[in-house]
């Protein structure tokens, strides 16, 4: 059996997100779309896709409600996570390569920890895809309704109450 440390993930950087990385943030989100929506091909989904789109993803990082971060491992883009009113868990992406490393809990720790720090947090949120379920259970998000099918996608709207 390997040692634990044989597990760590290498080092990696997570910064604040710029208007300048939409596009890779753009195609990230693309490549997992089929992920996120009913059908592969987008179909009847269209509005979600709007809103991933470049122009949607530029507008979310120009403005102050949404707080974007994306994390390069080894020179190569790991990942996304976007805070929306301080408390709502928006976006988290990582690349379909690096699933099931661990980085999707790191995101969501960078997230939850800048959250925390600008204050006057007691829960957080997050509609979770179907496919992300099993990710944001293991986080510690419990489902707070059944899942929702409209506008070409399914998710189930989910809930972390901060002890306190």
């Amino acid at each position: 059996m390997k040692p634990l440390s044989e597990f760590a993930l290498p080092a990696w950087t997570l910064r604040p997100a710029l208007v300048a990385d939409a596009p890779a943030i753009v195609a990230l989100i693309d490549d997992l779309m089929p992920f996120l929506t009913l059908h592969p091909d987008g179909a009847g989904a269209e509005k979600f896709i709007e809103h991933c789109s470049l122009p949607a993803i530029e507008t979310y990082l120009s403005q102050d409600k949404y707080r974007y971060q994306i994390a390069h491992l080894d020179g190569e883009l790991a990942g996304v996570v976007a805070m929306r009113e301080n408390t709502h868990l928006f976006h988290m992406f990582v690349p379909r390569a690096l699933h099931r490393r661990g980085i999707a809990l790191r995101l969501w720790q960078a997230a939850r920890d800048a959250a925390l720090a600008r204050g006057e947090v007691t829960a957080f949120t997050v509609n979770s895809s179907l496919y992300a379920l099993p990710v944001y259970t293991r986080i510690g998000f419990v489902p707070t309704g059944p899942k929702v099918e409209q506008g070409g996608i399914a998710f189930v709207p989910m809930q972390m109450t901060l002890a306190g």
